[in-house]
């Protein structure tokens, strides 16, 4: 017999912030109430859009030169509006906190603001700058979701030095120094409750870049045939999907070739097989990124609720 529906011992949840440090190549995520650092994210950022654009124009260009069966030119549809690498980067934060909060119950999101100055050029001027119109249009996005509060860089380096925290200049280090020290900074300023980082371990998270499907190849083959090329899906999985296998045991999927896929290591993104058979694997969730844990801090003890 089932037992009777209880009401919980209480209702009252505290408030969990999420602060963003933006940055051209990697970027920092903090999750953290007012008495306890959850998890600290170092992303990498989207940075491949502009080149895939380019490509995709040139190939377009060079298909209607050759003597091919093709459409009339249409107006450039690619105008107005926020650029794709541009928005492409500010979705991937945007995808980040959609997943945290299925995790977390968030309240408040603080970013560092980011500012760029007008040029005197018209063209640029207009739109006043990519970053501007890419910027405006994710605090638009989380304020739908939840409460945004927006600190300068030099404010952010003045609450910083205050709680005697240092940032290293090596940008591109897998150390909560790099960008998660400005995010924990600016998720306390909100929440309180530290005067230093009790969790500074990292959650590095890393996008998959996707090859898209193309018409063919660039390069024709044998006899002249220009093979199909890409796409994101391989034999019935979705590219980057997490499966079980017999003896890789979990890992992500990858490309296809006869009949086989290959499969790739969770951490690193290394292939360890591109002969797997669709029946020997277990599909276990979709994703669009590929994650590692690094080990903690030496010297640093931890509570077992940290882990």
């Amino acid at each position: 017999m089932r037992s009777a529906q209880r009401d919980p011992s209480g209702r009252e949840v505290q408030d969990i912030t999420v602060g963003i440090d933006p940055g051209s190549k990697k970027e920092g995520l903090t999750i953290k109430s007012a008495s306890h650092t959850y998890l600290n994210i170092q992303a990498d950022a989207v940075t491949n859009v502009k080149e895939a654009e380019a490509d995709q124009s040139a190939s377009r260009r060079a298909r209607r030169q050759r003597r091919t069966p093709c459409r009339q030119p249409r107006a450039n549809r690619a105008q107005g509006g926020i650029p794709p690498s541009t928005k492409a980067r500010w979705q991937w934060k945007l995808r980040l906190l959609n997943w945290l909060r299925r995790l977390f119950p968030i309240s408040h999101v603080v970013v560092e603001d980011i500012k760029a100055a007008t040029k005197g050029k018209p063209r640029w001027d207009i739109a006043f700058s990519p970053l501007e119109v890419g910027k405006q249009w994710f605090y638009d996005e989380v304020r739908k979701l939840v409460s945004l509060h927006t600190f300068e860089g030099h404010e952010t380096k003045q609450m910083r030095d205050a709680l005697g925290l240092k940032k290293t200049k090596k940008k591109m280090a897998d150390v909560f120094e790099a960008h998660c020290v400005d995010s924990w900074v600016l998720a306390n300023a909100i929440v309180g409750g530290h005067d230093q980082p009790d969790n500074t371990r990292l959650l590095c998270v890393i996008p998959l870049k996707l090859h898209r499907r193309e018409l063919h190849r660039r390069q024709p083959g044998e006899g002249g045939v220009r093979s199909p090329y890409g796409g994101t899906h391989s034999l019935g999985f979705k590219r980057g999907s997490i499966v079980r296998h017999h003896r890789h045991g979990i890992t992500f999927v990858g490309g296809a070739s006869e009949r086989r896929i290959s499969l790739h290591h969770i951490e690193d993104g290394k292939r360890m097989c591109q002969n797997a058979k669709p029946s020997d694997v277990q599909f276990l969730a979709y994703s669009t990124w590929r994650s590692r844990l690094l080990p903690m801090p030496e010297g640093r003890g931890f509570r077992r609720d940290e882990l």
